[in-house]
This record gives C-alpha cells, structure tokens and sequence, in this order.
C-alpha cells in the first residue's frame, strides 16, 4: 500500500492483484470491481476534505471582519478623545490666561498697596538671606540648630513677612552677636575619625573655635554636625585649648582662636608634615638622604675616634713608657727602635713613622667632604627635574590649575632644601673631624722634633 500527498489533499491507492487473461488479454472482472470501489472511496474523501477547508476559509473570513470593525471602533474612540484633549487644552489655556491676567492685576493691586513697605519687606528679606548663609556656615549653629532654615524659609517666601517671622529676623540677630562675644560649653555629637557620632561636651569661643579633649572640632554645615580635625595643630595650641576647658570661674586664662572662622584650621590638615615634605622629594630626595646619612655616621664616627686618639696622644705626651695604642707611642717605639746615632737618619725614621698614622689619621675624612660637596649639586639636579616636570604639567594642561604645577614645584624646592641641610652638618661634621686630625698630626711632629732635639744633644756629647 502506498499513500501519495498533492495539493493538500491525501490520496489513497490501492493495488488489488489482477488476473490477466493471457489468451484474450482482458482483465478479470473482480479486479475491476475493487478498483472503482477503491476510486469512489478516494472522491468522497476530496470532496469531504473540500468541505471543511471551505468551512474554515469562511469562518477566518469572518473572524478578521469582525476584527477589522472592532480595530475601526477602538480608532474611532481614540480621535474622539484626542478630540476632547484638544477642547480641554484649549480651554486650559484660556483658563491659565484669565488667571494669569488675574494675577498681575492683584499683584500691580498690590503693589500699590504695599507702598513704602514694599522696599522694607524687599531689605527685610535681603537681609534674612545674608543672615542665614552666615547662620549655615557659623560655628554657633552646631549649638542652636535649625536657625538657618528659619531664615532661609524667611528670605525665600514670596508673601509678605508676618509680624514673627520680623521678630525672629531681629533676634537672630542679637543672638548672634551675643554668642560671638562668649566662651560656653554645651553637649553635641561629634563624629570621630571612624565616622560614628559620639555625645561629648563641647567648648567653643564665639564663632572662632570648638574643642572637645583637648582636641580641635570643625564644622560641617552640610551634615549639620561636628568632627574632629583629621590632623591638630601642634601641641603648644591643643595645650592651650585644654587648660581653656579645665578653666573656672572669671579668672583670665589664655587661649588660642581661629580669626578666619576655621579656615586657618582647615589648612592645618592640608600642610604637609616633614615626612610628607621629604616623600615630595621623591627620588633625588631619597638619595640625598641616603648618602647624606651615611655620610653623617662616618663623619660622626671619625670625629669620635680622633677625639679619643688625642686624648690618647697627650696622655701618652705625659707618660715616658711608649705604648703600641696610640700614635704617639709607636713613633716614640720607632725612635727607639733607631740604632744610628745620624741625627738626619733619625729624623728620616721620625718622618716615615708619622706618615704611616697620618693615613690612619685621615682616612674617610675626603669621603665626608665630597659628600657634603656633592650634597648641594644633587638638590640642584632635583630642582631642575621639578622644573622641568612642572613645564611638561603646563604644556599638557595649561595654567589654570595650579595644584597641577605644584608637585613639580614642590620636588624641585625640597630637593633643594635636602641638598643644603645635607651638606651644612657634613661640612661641620668635616671641620671638626679635620680638626682633631690636624691636632693630633701637630702634637706628633712637635713630640718628634723635641725627641730628634734630644737626640742631638746626646750625640754632641
């Protein structure tokens, strides 16, 4: 059996076996009999199957009819509201203009009426804006808080001031000349350097400074809160904000403010400290100080050691057994050790004898000098790389910010501060060391000319 698909419509084919006449040639007649059964089968399946696609094509038809009139009726409903939006915004704006000419009529109204006063209400509210930017930025606030809103509530209002708001104009005023003129305590929070906000009792001199613990607050009027400097200043100023918040009674005791109102103080956290100013240095800086220490240590070591080597020395001037310790010593055991009774052979020996420890006397003395001369030169080296990092920063950015040229400026200026304080001490530290050197160096040449003077006088006996 086969089955054969056309046209969307399935066949069905049925190969009935057939007998064939082989001496008349003409089919059996039952094979015909199964095929036209088979056929008829087949047409009544087309024209069923005819049926029901016909059917459904009518029934979709009728289906997207039915669609395209609600599509047109939802059309239909939305040009109408677009209608109605359109007469409501007409009538809005004819509204909006009748109120509009409404209001400039009470205002022109008034206007008039207000008269004089108009120009006292417009200074009344000038002057509760200045009051309260300077309310929002006073140290005072962080006392009495809310005073700033109050005012600005005052200085933005578009009616006229009413008789309280006038008065808290005027006390605000008073209160904020009385509370710059007094020194109170009173308990705030104060957000420490972790970020969490402790109550603690606040000192404060007028709108000038607050301290807590000895320990200097400043004011962030966008948080609304205190907050300990970052960096105090030095210990002499936190000192005298102490003994001002252990004081009691009237007596007089000295204190130290900020006239600026906490700007002096803000930069306190922004100047750098010595650490800070020597990583600035950056590299020439680093070896400025490397050597220069090492140089220092060899200085002060010799300086040590010659210092001692002439205390030796002159002990030994006293004594008249030569010892194998001292410079000294071993040039008296050379003199000994002479057998010629030559007074030039003798002061030959003497000589090399005091050659030999001058070396000793001397050495890492040159070391300490070229350094204190090469000290100088290499913070001048750092000057010229800050310059030129400063000149590279003006040509990529120009000059409109100037913290941009500040790191370069900075390398170049303590580079040079690095190079003079280095070679300052060494060349001390030079002065000093040579200087015992030179010492001990006349002390053996006087001890050697007195011996070869001895020595004389005993051969010319």
């Amino acid at each position: 059996m086969k089955f054969f698909k056309l046209a969307g419509l399935s066949l069905f084919a049925g190969v009935a076996v057939m007998g064939i006449d082989l001496v008349g040639g003409n089919l059996v007649s039952s094979a015909n009999a199964q095929e036209q059964m088979t056929l008829d089968q087949v047409l009544q399946a087309v024209r069923n199957e005819r049926s029901a696609v016909s059917a459904e094509n009518q029934k979709r038809e009728a289906d997207f009819l039915r669609d395209r009139n609600n599509q047109q009726a939802a059309l239909n409903r939305v040009r109408q509201q677009v209608v109605a939006a359109a007469a409501e915004s007409t009538r809005l704006e004819a509204a909006m203009e009748t109120n509009q000419t409404e209001i400039d009529d009470l205002d022109v109204e008034l206007s008039e009426k207000q008269g004089a006063f108009q120009e006292l209400f417009g200074a009344a509210r000038s002057a509760a804006s200045d009051l309260s930017a300077q309310l929002r930025a006073s140290l005072i606030s962080a006392q009495y808080p809310g005073r700033a809103e109050l005012m600005s509530e005052l200085a933005q209002t578009e009616t006229l001031p009413t008789e309280d708001q006038l008065r808290d104009l005027f006390e605000m005023m008073v209160q904020q000349i009385a509370e710059q003129a007094k020194v109170v305590k009173f308990n705030a929070e104060v957000v420490g350097a972790d970020g969490k906000a402790v109550t603690d009792e606040i000192t404060r001199i007028g709108p000038f400074v607050a301290f807590s613990d000895s320990k200097y607050l400043t004011y962030k009027p966008e948080q609304g809160h205190l907050e300990f400097l970052a960096r105090q200043p030095e210990k002499k100023i936190t000192d005298a904000a102490g003994r001002v918040e252990k004081a009691t009674g009237d007596d007089f005791v000295p204190g130290v403010i900020d006239p600026s109102l906490g700007t002096l103080l803000s930069l306190v956290v922004e100047t750098p400290n010595l650490v800070e100013r020597i990583k600035q240095g950056r590299s020439v800086g680093y070896t400025i100080l490397i050597v220069a220490g090492l140089a220092a240590v060899l200085g002060i070591y010799k300086w040590a050691t010659l210092t001692m080597v002439a205390g030796a020395v002159r002990s030994q001037v006293r004594r008249k057994k030569a010892s194998k310790s001292n410079p000294l010593g071993r040039v008296m055991l050379a003199y000994e050790n002479t057998q010629s009774n030559n007074v030039e052979t003798v002061a030959l020996k003497l000589d090399d004898a005091i050659l030999k420890e001058i070396p000793k006397l001397e050495s890492g003395l040159n070391l300490v000098k070229v350094i204190a001369a090469v000290a100088p030169l290499l913070g001048l080296l750092g000057t010229v790389i800050g310059m030129i990092n400063t000149f590279q920063a003006i040509t990529l950015f120009g000059t409109g910010d100037p913290q941009i040229m500040a790191s370069g400026i900075s390398e170049a200026l303590v580079t040079t501060v690095l190079g003079l304080v280095a070679a300052i001490p060494l060349l001390l530290l030079h002065a000093f060391a040579s200087g015992a050197s030179k010492r001990v160096t006349q002390i053996l040449e006087e001890q050697a000319a007195g011996l070869i003077a001895e020595h004389a006088e005993g051969s010319n006996r």
